[in-house]
C-alpha cells in the first residue's frame, strides 16, 4: 500500500538548441529554466501574456491553466504550451522560438532613452540608444525594463527594421499599467532602460515574396501597429512585390498613428498597396468619411487573400481569425501576435 504514496520524481527537460537539465516536481518549465540561468522569454509568469510559449516536441505536461484564451488555434494545433503554466509529467523536449532556432541571438543591453514622441493621446514612441548594434527579424519583440518600474519587464515589439544601435517601441497606456503609465507620463530623455531580445515568431515568412496568385492581408489594432509597420517597411526595402491590403482598427480618428510612415510605404511599395483604417467609435457627426465599424466588417470583401499577418488585442484577432476561416483560409496562412497587458492576468 505504501506504493500509493510514492513521491513525485524529477524529470529531464531538453530545450532544443540550449541543453538539458533536471526539473523538480511542481516546478514549471519556465521556473526551472530560469533557475538554470536560461534566458527563457517571459513577462507575466501567470499565463496571461504568451511571452513564454514554447512548442512541445516530445513528452507530456500538466497544464495548470488552459492556454486556449491566450494562444491561437494554430498554436494549439502545433502543440505550443505556456512555459509558466506547464509542469512535467515525463521527460520533455521543447522548442523555444528565438532560442532553439537561432533566428536571432537574444542579448541584454543597458541603454538610455534618446527620444520620446507623442503618437496619440495614450501612446508614445520611445527611442532607445544601445551601446552596440542590435539585430532582429522585423515583427519580433524585446523585454523592456527600467529601474523606475520595479515590477519587472514588459514585452514590446520593435517598431522599425534594425537601425544599428537605435531601437523604437510604441507604448500604449493601459488602465493601471505601471510601465505604460511611466512611459506616457514620466519617462524623460536620459532615463536608463534595459532591452532584452529579440524574441518571438511573428515575422514575414520566406515565401511571402512569392506571388502565389493572391495578396497579403495585414491587420493591426492599437499599438499592434508597431510590428506590422516594421514588417511592411522591411518588405518595402527588399522590394517585395506582392499586393497588400492593410486594415488598421482604431477607436476614433485621433487614435490613428504613423500615417506618414504608412503613406511613405504605400508610395514606395513594389506592388499594389491598399490602406484601410476602420474606426469603431468615431462620432457620427464627425467629418470622417472612411470606414466605420470593425475590421471584420471589411474582411469578407477581400476575396484574394492567401496570407494574413495580424497583431493587436486578442478579441479582435480571434474575431478576425474566425472570419478568415469562414472564408476558407487555413491555419498555415494566418500568423498572429496577440497583444495583452497585465490586466488580463488579474
Amino acid at each position: 500500500m505504501f506504493g500509493l504514496f510514492k513521491s513525485a520524481k524529477p524529470h529531464t527537460l531538453t530545450i532544443e538548441g540550449v541543453g538539458e537539465f533536471t526539473v523538480n516536481p511542481k516546478e514549471t518549465i519556465l521556473t526551472a529554466a530560469l533557475r538554470q540561468g536560461v534566458r527563457f522569454p517571459y513577462s507575466c509568469k501567470v499565463g496571461g501574456c504568451a511571452t513564454c510559449k514554447c512548442k512541445l516536441q516530445d513528452g507530456q505536461v500538466k497544464e495548470l491553466t488552459s492556454a486556449a484564451f491566450i494562444l491561437s488555434s494554430e498554436d494549439i494545433e502545433q502543440k505550443y504550451i505556456l512555459g509558466c503554466q506547464s509542469q512535467l509529467k515525463s521527460d520533455v523536449t521543447v522548442f523555444v522560438d528565438g532560442l532553439s532556432d537561432g533566428t536571432s541571438v537574444a542579448n541584454v543591453q543597458e541603454g538610455e532613452i534618446t527620444a520620446i514622441e507623442k503618437l496619440t493621446a495614450d501612446m508614445v514612441c520611445v527611442t532607445v540608444t544601445l551601446p552596440e548594434e542590435t539585430t532582429y527579424v522585423p515583427g519580433q519583440y524585446a523585454l523592456f525594463s527600467t529601474p523606475a518600474v520595479p515590477s519587472g519587464s514588459r514585452s514590446y515589439s520593435f517598431a522599425t527594421p534594425p537601425q544599428g544601435n537605435h531601437v523604437r517601441f510604441f507604448i500604449r497606456e493601459v488602465p493601471g499599467g505601471e510601465m505604460s503609465g511611466w512611459a506616457n507620463h514620466h519617462a524623460v530623455v536620459g532615463d536608463k532602460v534595459t532591452v532584452d531580445g529579440p524574441y518571438g515568431d511573428f515575422y514575414l515568412r520566406q515565401d511571402a515574396g512569392e506571388k502565389r496568385g493572391g495578396e497579403m492581408l495585414m491587420i493591426a489594432g492599437g499599438s499592434g501597429i508597431a510590428p506590422v509597420l516594421a514588417i511592411l517597411e522591411d518588405a518595402m526595402n527588399h522590394k517585395i512585390d506582392r499586393d497588400v491590403t492593410f486594415l488598421f482598427g482604431a477607436r476614433t480618428e485621433k487614435d490613428l498613428c504613423a500615417l506618414e510612415d504608412i503613406s511613405r510605404i504605400s508610395r514606395n511599395w513594389s506592388g499594389r498597396f491598399r490602406f484601410i483604417p476602420v474606426l469603431s467609435e468615431e462620432p457620427e457627426d464627425s467629418s470622417w468619411d472612411g470606414r466605420r465599424g470593425l475590421v471584420t466588417d471589411v474582411i469578407p470583401e477581400l476575396t484574394d487573400i492567401t496570407q494574413t499577418y495580424m497583431c493587436g488585442p486578442p478579441p479582435m484577432l480571434d474575431a478576425a481569425e474566425s472570419c478568415l476561416k469562414e472564408l476558407g483560409m487555413s491555419n498555415n496562412g494566418i500568423y498572429c501576435d496577440r497583444f495583452t497587458d497585465r490586466s488580463h492576468t488579474k
